[in-house]
């Protein structure tokens, strides 16, 4: 609803939008009902295309697997129409990696080796549910990898508001850059990433979410995306009222003067903890991680899986197991 929310304050307020991908019509996960059909007669009607008189256009495509010609062509209509706002969607994150010569050449490129903006915006389900390594990571480090020169934007909203302010940002900031927006699955339907309507009247997307919860605290969580809504489920269940958790919705640029400011209201902290559900070898760890030790003038521990030569366990048992671990290492390491 957040999505549909930004899409039509923007189109109101005459900034096209237009989103392709793997069933994007509906979503992988059926929250996004874009287009309705008729069963009876199989007309189709379109509710954002019918906002106001006088909108801009409101388009959305069912896109071939094809990541690399879609994604492709998405970024050509980027360039073509800077006033737009171009989103392409993968059906699960990892399947980005069908475009990764895209990515390479021209998204994250193509701004140093030709001068040609682009503010195209890619969404990437990303999530650990239990799901099989196909359906688990889009691969938050080959992204940061790619990130320098302030080249693109890095992103995973933590709620359903940041969601709406991050898609506006990107649609009415008044230069041009690429966006990779790590986008929920389990999330979309979890109360605590929900969002009231005094959140949506904020001024703006926060980089970092701080935890309003917890003053001067002991030790002082940081992670990224779905993980953060556990760990505060855990540190509820656990009656502790000594652990901050701050979430990174923004990984790149980083925003080291919003966490310095977070992490400055805790000052009698004795460790700074990064935690991530992905394997040691992937995540933002090794971004992250030395960027965290100059704020805070001292190494910092992390727990996060085991380092894997597979983004995720195929076995729900399993994952599960290693997500208790997680949690419970994150309050006593």
């Amino acid at each position: 609803m957040a999505e549909a929310l930004a899409f039509g304050s923007l189109v109101k307020a005459g900034t096209p939008v237009r989103l392709s991908g793997q069933d994007s019509r509906r979503s992988t996960f059926n929250q996004r009902h874009s287009v309705l059909i008729d069963i009876e007669d199989a007309s189709e009607y379109t509710p954002l295309e019918h906002v106001a008189g006088t909108q801009a256009r409101f388009e959305v495509y069912d896109s071939m697997l094809s990541e690399a010609a879609v994604l492709g062509f998405e970024y050509g209509v980027s360039r073509d129409f800077p006033e737009a706002l171009i989103c392409w969607e993968a059906q699960f994150g990892d399947f980005a990696n069908g475009a990764q010569i895209i990515i390479d050449q021209f998204i994250s490129a193509g701004e140093d080796k030709w001068h040609l903006l682009s503010g195209v915006v890619m969404l990437l389900p990303h999530g650990y549910e239990g799901q099989g390594p196909e359906h688990s990571s889009a691969r938050i480090e080959r992204y940061l990898q790619l990130c320098a020169e302030d080249n693109m934007q890095v992103c995973q909203p933590s709620t359903a508001a940041q969601y709406f302010h991050l898609l506006r940002r990107q649609a009415l900031i008044p230069w041009r850059k690429p966006l990779i927006v790590f986008t929920p699955k389990s999330m979309l339907r979890h109360k605590d990433s929900s969002s009231g309507l005094e959140e949506f009247a904020r001024d703006r997307f926060q980089r970092v979410v701080d935890d309003p919860q917890i003053q001067d605290a002991q030790r002082v969580l940081l992670c990224t995306g779905k993980i953060v809504h556990e760990l505060r489920r855990e540190r509820e269940r656990r009656k502790d009222t000594s652990t901050a958790i701050l979430a990174l919705d923004q990984l790149y640029p980083f925003p080291k003067e919003e966490l310095a400011a977070a992490l400055a209201r805790h000052p009698n902290a004795r460790s700074v903890i990064w935690v991530q559900e992905e394997p040691a070898n992937m995540g933002a760890l090794f971004f992250v991680q030395p960027r965290i030790e100059r704020l805070v003038g001292k190494p910092i521990r992390s727990v996060k899986r085991s380092a894997s030569g597979s983004p995720a366990t195929g076995s729900a048992k399993a994952h599960a197991m290693e997500q208790q671990t997680l949690l419970t290492l994150a309050f006593t390491t």
